[in-house]
This record gives C-alpha cells, structure tokens and sequence, in this order.
C-alpha cells in the first residue's frame, strides 16, 4: 500500500488561490517536483497522481468533493489504523500565524470541516498532518485571529495577495522536505527535523 498526502481546498476556479486552498496549492506545488500527472478519479472525487519518492509509491490527492466531505476521497483508500499511518493531510490552520507549519499527529480537527470529515471517515485521529498558518498577523508577528462567523469566512475565503502567494512558495520548500522525509525516513524524523 502506498503512502497518501492529500491536500485539502475546494474545486472550482471560484476557490482558487483561497486561504481555505491552502493544502491544494501546496499539494499542486509538491507534484511539480516529481512531474505529477493528475487525472480525474470518479470513485475517488478527487484528482490524483501516482508518483515515487526514493522506490516508495505515494499517492497524491486533490479531493473534488467540497471541503466538508473531503473524506470521502479517502475513505477507500484508508481503511484501517494501520493504513492510517501512512496518510499525511496538508491544510490550513486558523491558529497559526500565516507563513508558519506545523506537523502534528493524533490530534482532533480543531474545528477543522475538512479535518473533521476525514477523521469520521477513516475513524481514527491516528494520521500525520501539516497544519499551514492562514491568520494575519500584526506588525510584530502576533497572531490576529479573526473572531466570529462572518470575520473567519472572509479570512478563509479571501484570496491571497501575489507577495502572500511568493511567502507561500518559499514555505512550501520546507513542506516538500517534511513531506519527502515522512515518506523515507517516518514521521518521527520529519516532526523532529520540520517542527
């Protein structure tokens, strides 16, 4: 069984470039390096790519389903515990300052829809995931998180500015690290050398 890193976002080009992408564009930028061909999977919804790090399958997904049934294009590709474990979600985390990332593991989806849907799906918290930072923060780097409904969706559904785009692209070189160091050398050494 290969490993899979799904990144999650929203289909449709009204979703492109979305705070709430965060995971697809990282994800989209991951394939680049090893030539990713996506083609469309309907038992999957979803976009995927087969490629190898080192001789080690991995399978990457871009879910079409919206964010809140993202675990749909999981569920048959992990099912069970230990399948789990070789699974790594890439998303956007509201509580972290924008530009930062965080790899965690068996932790709940802080709220997360996505997170949430893929939780329910596999039924387990036993995954690896890579938080990425969305949340403005002020001129001496503290975080500004948006407080009630309508201030968080006009976060997560805001568009990014082209420099915000640039700082994303250069985090992404440390993501593309974590994830190939998850996939050869295990979780322990990508938390310890990305943390």
């Amino acid at each position: 069984m290969s490993y899979v890193i799904v990144g999650l976002g929203n289909p449709g080009q009204e979703y492109e470039g979305t705070r709430h992408n965060t995971g697809r564009i990282l994800l989209t930028l991951f394939g680049k390096l090893y030539d990713a061909e996506w083609k469309t999977d309907g038992k999957l919804s979803a976009q995927i790519a087969k490629i190898k790090i080192g001789k080690t399958p991995v399978t990457l997904i871009l879910p079409d389903t919206f964010m809140n049934n993202s675990g749909k294009s999981i569920k048959p590709l992990v099912t069970s515990i230990k399948l789990a474990e070789k699974l790594m979600v890439i998303y956007d985390d509201l509580d972290l300052p924008f530009g930062s990332s965080k790899i965690s593991f068996n932790k709940s989806s802080g709220g997360h829809k996505g997170l949430e849907s893929i939780i329910k799906a596999v039924k387990t918290e036993k995954f690896a995931r890579i938080r990425v930072g969305i949340s403005p923060t002020s001129p001496t780097g503290k975080i500004r998180k948006p407080q009630g409904d309508d201030k968080v969706m006009k976060v997560i559904m805001g568009k990014y500015k082209p420099e915000e785009l640039l700082a994303l692209k250069k985090l992404s070189k440390k993501i593309n690290k974590a994830l190939e160091t998850f996939v050869s050398d295990g979780l322990q050494l990508a938390m310890t050398g990305f943390n």
